[in-house]
Formats: structure tokens, C-alpha cells, sequence
């Protein structure tokens, strides 16, 4: 007799990860299936976790009560809050991670959850049932039943690992392709499309000359991911820097003609914002060398990741190259480079809550729908779970706005826009990133991840006492004028003007080059001291933030007040566009197509014109069959 669960999990990678321990620790007992249980968590690419923009990701994700920014931390051999040159707004995080490490921890954690169970398959099929998905069926015919089936498969679909001008089945190096599940949806009537990426050939750090490189430390105090954590105290590793040369360049172009990528095997698409070395030197030929980043793989490790040399050229063209840049004579590689191409499924298909419009109870998070990256994978796989568990109580789905989160960004990019390459999250995708920062995340999300049941009931708590102190340290600042004798030499000191009248600190504050600090020498108060407890160090940098953004912050929320008229104007899904012959033809195909669930996700869709959301606003408000 099957077994039956609440949900099924396909792929134990980022997103399959975040999926089952969302699914399990919201009380569905849940399944998630692997090809090697000894490669749960992998970190397939570069050994690094957040990023430009992706480090919002990892963070919102946390507040909400994901496990990702957790283990970052907790296996973090290097941690760089990136762009503390610009605003805040644009302050990412990164991590360089213990490769092995990250994977057996998440692993343990996995093992460790109740209501989760964890089997060794490689699924040959889906079960579905009236349109519905009811279970799945491995290649050894087991089948196992289930209410929702969330499918995580990464690069395995189809995939095909492309070396020079050899070309193999391969979900990744070393693992086998998934080809039942990608095929069984093409002939349900899915849309396919086939799209590519690449990873750099690793080297053995014994064989690296690290003196004729520049180091590359971290920073000296680590941020952390997790909220869960006060500070990171693990020992940091350096990373290194070097350039290729024109050598480099000449020795590349020698290979060209067996390059899977200029002869023309490789038809999928890749990452634009992410290419390969040779295409590197093909599209920017005026330069004359390339940054590359020497990143440790672990502490246990002699590895070394190549980062900024993403190559499919044959081995002895990665060989000749690499030992032409600077600190790499010597070296020896431990893995090639390699590209691979695989199947993803538009996710125009989807609905916001990551279901498939096609099939009920069917999920598809991570790669499968055409994104780049750990970050974008988890937070899919984790708003995915989340929402299969609520669908499966009778509740309300759980979609986050553009306005409240990147992640609302992320999904919100997804089913509503024509995808031609990998998606990966940028800061300049968010209309709201001042108010979208890395620094209030727990502010933003938290109550939901209580909401949810995935936040500790003492967390949400400190949060609580938090916003209390922030809104009556802003309150006392407003009160507080210091007297011009005390206040004006502080002002000159920082090379601030003088002030003429007494002002309040609020409105000093609101001066860039003026901080809380500075006031330690007239005030008492912990909030002033510069070397406070942490409570008051987090309750004083968003204290300074809200003050002195406090203008742009005005004039986002009164943009997203009224975005949000257009978001509450719900359309039934189920509706036939084709009827309104007022609305264009193409903005009826998109609409057709794309079948958004409000007036807000209409005006987003490429090809819908404004004049196109008029006249379907219009209708809203009289015909009834439209409204959901």
C-alpha cells in the first residue's frame, strides 16, 4: 500500500530544503525525495551565500522563519557587507561558506525535524488524478500519495553537461539528469523553454601563488544573516584577487572553435549579468584583462573556486588559461568548468502562490522556473510549502507585496513577466528598495513568520520591546535641544555648520555627516554611547535611518497607497480576455496568458498598455463576471 503524506518535496537543493522544513514545522507531515542524500544543500556553483540584492533575499527569509541564513552563519568562512559606499538602501551582505560544511548541516537539520522524512528516489513520474496532483512514482515503481506535490528539480530536468565539443546527460558533474518528470509535463501541455548556465574549474590551493595576488579580507566585525544571532565569532579566511591577460585572452580565443557556445550545440540561454569567460572576451574585446577571485571551498578543504572564469572550453584550453593569469602557473585543476543546459517551465504559468495553473496541487520552486541562485531558489521553495499548507487547511494563500518584501518582488517578476534569460534578483527590480533595506527585515516580515508558527513567540517579542524603544527614541529626540555652547563645537568638530537658534537632535540628525553619538559627551542615555549593548546599538542605527530618510520615506508609502488601490482590484482567473475586443490584441493575449488575480498584476505584464488597464478597470466595476 503507498504511503501517504501531506506534501511531497522533489529535490533536496535550496529550494527543496527550505520547502520541506517550512512544510514539516507548519505540522504537514511531509516527504522530500533526493538522487544522492549525500548532496542535500549542495552549493553546486560558488561556495557563497547573499550577494547584491540576494542578501535581501536570505535575510527577509529568515525573518519569516527560514533556515538558509541560519546555517550561512553558522558555516561562514568570510562575511563583506557589499556597496557601504552608497546608500543603505542598496547595503548587501555576503558570504563566503564551508562548502561541506553548509550541506551537512542543513542535512542534519533536515534529520532532525519532526514530521519529515527523507528518502533516496529518482522520481520517474508524477500521479495526477482530474488535474490534480495526488503523488508521485519512482524509478523503482514505489509509489507514494500525497495532497500537494512541490517540485524542486534545479538543473535536472533534461539536463545536458556540456565540456568542449563532448556533450552528456547530467543533472550536475557526477549525478544523472531527471528526464521522466520534464517530459510528463510537456505532454500535460506545460510550456517549455531550455535555458543555461556555467561553473569554473576549482584548483588545488597547494599549487596557487598567493603572493602574486592581492588578499581579500572580510570585515572586521561580521554581520550575521540570522536574527537569531547576535554576531558571527567563527575564524575568517581571506579570498584573493588577480586579473587574466592578454595572453589569457589569446589563449581563449584559440579554443573558440571548439566551444560549445560559439559552434552553436549550446540553445539555451544564458545568464546576461553572469557570462562565461570566452563570452567575456568576445563582448567586451576592448579590455584587457578580467577580474578573477580566488574563494576558498571550506577549512577542510584545499580547493579553490575560480570565481569569474565560468567555462565550457575543452580541458586543454582551461588548462592553458588558467596558468596564463598571474599566481596560476603552477596550478593544478581538481574539477573542470563546465556549462549545462536544462528544461524550465515559464512560470507565466504559475499563480502567485507558485501553484500551476494547469494542474492543482502541483508546485514548482527554484530553477524550474527559470531563476539564477541559492537565494531565489529558497525563497521560492520556502513561499511555495507555505502556501501548498495553507491551501491544504482551507486558509488564505500567503502572497507578499512588492511594497512589504524582495521576495514579493521576486514572485510577483515571475508570473507576470516574459522571461528571456535566468532571473536573478537586482536591487534596482525593487520600485521600494529605501524602504526594502537588509536592516529591517525583521520589521517588515517577522509577524508574518509568527503568523506562520515559524517564529519563536520570545523572538517576536524582542522585536516587540524593539519598535517600542525605537518610537520613543524618536519621540525624546524630538524633545531634546542641546544648548548651542554644548551643541556648536560638536557641529564644528565634524565639520558641520554651526547653528544659530537651538534645534532639536531630530533635526540634526537629519543632517548626513551628524550621528547619535556624537551627542555621548552632553547626554547620559545608552542610546548615545558608542559602545552600547547590542538591544540599544540595533535600536539606534534604526533609530538614525528612520530620521534621516524620513522625507523619501513619506513619498514611498504614499506611491505603494495608491499601487494599492490597483492590488485590491481582484479579477476572476477564470475569465475569457478575449470577450473585451476594446483591450488590444496582444494585451488580451497576455492577459489570456497570463491570467492575473488583480489589476496591480495586469498593468506589470510586458504588452498590456495603460490604455489596456483602463478599459479592464472600467469593466471591474460593471460586470461582475470579471471580479473574483
Amino acid at each position: 500500500m503507498a504511503e501517504q503524506y501531506d506534501i511531497i518535496v522533489i529535490g533536496a537543493g535550496h529550494a527543496g530544503c527550505e520547502a520541506a522544513l517550512a512544510s514539516a514545522r507548519m505540522g504537514a507531515q511531509t516527504l522530500l525525495i533526493t538522487m544522492n542524500i549525500f548532496n542535500i544543500a549542495q552549493m553546486s556553483c560558488n561556495p557563497a551565500i547573499g550577494g547584491l540584492a540576494k542578501g535581501h533575499l536570505v535575510k527577509e527569509l529568515d525573518a519569516l522563519g527560514g533556515q538558509m541564513g541560519i546555517v550561512a552563519d553558522d558555516t561562514g568562512i568570510q562575511f563583506r557587507v557589499l556597496n557601504k559606499s552608497k546608500g543603505r538602501a542598496v547595503w548587501s551582505l555576503r558570504s563566503q561558506n564551508d562548502r561541506i560544511e553548509y550541506s551537512h548541516r542543513m542535512r542534519n537539520i533536515i534529520e532532525q525535524q519532526p514530521r519529515l522524512d527523507i528518502r533516496q528516489h529518482h522520481v520517474k513520474g508524477l500521479l495526477i488524478e482530474n488535474d490534480r496532483a495526488v503523488g508521485i512514482v519512482t524509478e523503482v515503481d514505489t509509489q507514494f500519495l500525497a495532497r500537494a506535490v512541490i517540485l524542486t528539480a534545479g538543473t535536472f530536468l533534461d539536463g545536458l553537461i556540456h565540456v568542449g565539443l563532448v556533450h552528456f546527460s547530467g543533472g550536475r558533474a557526477g549525478e544523472m539528469a531527471s528526464i521522466g518528470p520534464s517530459r510528463q509535463l510537456k505532454e500535460l501541455g506545460f510550456h517549455v523553454g531550455r535555458l543555461k548556465t556555467g561553473t569554473p574549474p576549482r584548483l588545488d590551493g597547494r599549487t596557487i601563488d598567493f603572493s602574486q595576488m592581492e588578499e581579500q579580507p572580510g570585515d572586521p566585525e561580521p554581520v550575521p544573516f540570522s536574527h537569531h544571532h547576535e554576531t558571527c565569532d567563527q575564524e575568517q579566511m581571506p579570498c584573493y584577487l588577480t586579473r587574466t591577460s592578454e595572453q589569457t585572452h589569446d589563449l581563449l580565443r584559440s579554443g573558440l572553435d571548439r566551444s560549445p557556445l560559439y559552434t552553436g550545440i549550446i540553445q539555451g540561454i544564458g545568464p546576461r549579468y553572469c557570462p562565461s569567460i570566452e563570452d567575456k572576451i568576445v563582448r567586451f574585446a576592448d579590455k584587457t584583462g578580467h577580474q578573477i577571485f580566488l574563494e576558498p571551498e571550506g577549512k577542510s578543504s584545499n580547493e579553490y573556486y575560480v570565481n569569474g572564469f565560468a567555462t565550457s572550453l575543452p580541458e586543454d584550453v582551461q588548462i592553458k588559461a588558467i596558468r596564463s593569469i598571474p599566481g596560476l602557473e603552477r596550478a593544478k585543476l581538481t574539477r573542470l568548468g563546465y556549462a549545462i543546459e536544462y528544461d524550465f517551465f515559464p512560470p507565466s504559468q504559475l499563480f502567485p502562490t507558485l501553484e500551476t495553473k494547469r494542474i492543482q496541487n502541483l508546485y514548482f520552486a527554484g530553477q524550474i522556473n527559470g531563476t539564477s541562485g541559492y537565494e531565489e531558489a529558497a525563497a521560492q521553495g520556502f513561499m511555495a510549502a507555505v502556501n501548498a499548507v495553507l491551501k491544504m487547511r482551507g486558509e488564505n494563500p500567503f502572497i507578499l507585496s512588492r511594497s512589504e518584501a524582495y521576495i514579493g518582488v521576486l514572485i510577483d517578476d515571475l508570473v507576470t513577466k516574459e522571461l528571456e534569460e535566468p532571473y536573478r534578483m537586482f536591487t534596482s527590480r525593487a520600485e521600494h528598495r529605501l524602504l526594502l533595506r537588509q536592516d529591517n527585515c525583521d520589521i517588515r516580515l517577522m509577524k508574518y513568520g509568527r503568523q506562520l508558527g515559524l517564529i519563536p513567540e520570545e523572538m517576536y517579542q524582542d522585536l516587540i520591546r524593539r519598535q517600542q524603544a525605537i518610537a520613543e527614541t524618536k519621540e525624546m529626540l524630538k524633545r531634546l535641544k542641546p544648548n548651542l555652547d554644548d551643541v556648536n563645537p560638536i557641529l564644528m568638530k565634524i565639520g558641520a555648520s554651526p547653528i544659530e537658534s537651538s534645534e532639536s537632535i531630530d533635526r540634526l540628525l537629519k543632517r548626513p555627516e551628524v550621528q547619535l553619538t556624537d551627542f555621548a559627551g552632553i547626554y547620559e542615555q545608552e542610546i548615545f554611547q558608542p559602545h552600547c549593548s547590542r538591544f540599544g546599538i540595533k535600536v539606534r542605527e534604526q533609530v538614525e535611518i528612520d530620521i534621516k530618510y524620513e522625507g523619501f520615506f513619506v513619498r514611498q508609502n504614499e506611491q505603494i497607497l495608491k499601487m494599492k488601490q490597483l492590488e485590491e482590484m481582484k479579477i476572476d482567473p477564470d475569465f475569457n480576455y478575449q470577450e473585451i475586443t476594446a483591450i488590444s490584441t496582444e494585451g488580451r493575449e497576455k492577459l489570456q496568458r497570463f491570467r492575473p488575480l488583480t489589476l496591480g498584476q495586469a498593468s506589470r505584464i510586458m504588452g498590456v498598455t495603460p490604455s489596456d488597464i483602463s478599459i479592464l478597470m472600467i469593466m471591474l466595476g460593471r460586470d461582475k463576471r470579471l471580479r473574483l
